[in-house]
């Protein structure tokens, strides 16, 4: 079962910057950085859900991620800290959430 978080305060932010009304839908999904950056992070696409995406509604607005995004966000919160300026993403089952490597057990 997919476990995925987005705080009221993360969603607010997205429904202010995108200028999001109620009954829209928002993508979350992994993009993946070009030549120099190289790393993973959280892109957002204005799309509507398939049958098979992972959907949370908040303030009417549905926040999707489809299928084959689903080992990125499994686990992750996306919280926004209103004193700084800057989304918090967070997902245990990554060491580095920008290089991402399944955590793993070392057994002796």
């Amino acid at each position: 079962m997919m476990m995925f978080t987005i705080t009221d305060n993360a969603a607010q932010l997205y429904i202010d910057e995108i200028q999001l009304k109620k009954g829209d839908s928002l993508r979350l999904y992994v993009r993946v950085g070009g030549v120099g950056s190289g790393g993973f992070s959280v892109g957002v696409m204005k799309e509507e859900p398939n049958e098979r995406s992972y959907c949370i509604e908040k303030q009417g607005v549905i926040f999707s991620i489809s299928e084959d995004n689903f080992w990125y966000f499994d686990g992750m919160t996306i919280d926004y800290n209103e004193d700084t300026g800057y989304l918090i993403i967070e997902n245990p089952t990554f060491e580095n959430i920008e290089h991402p490597e399944f955590k793993t057990t070392k057994v002796k």
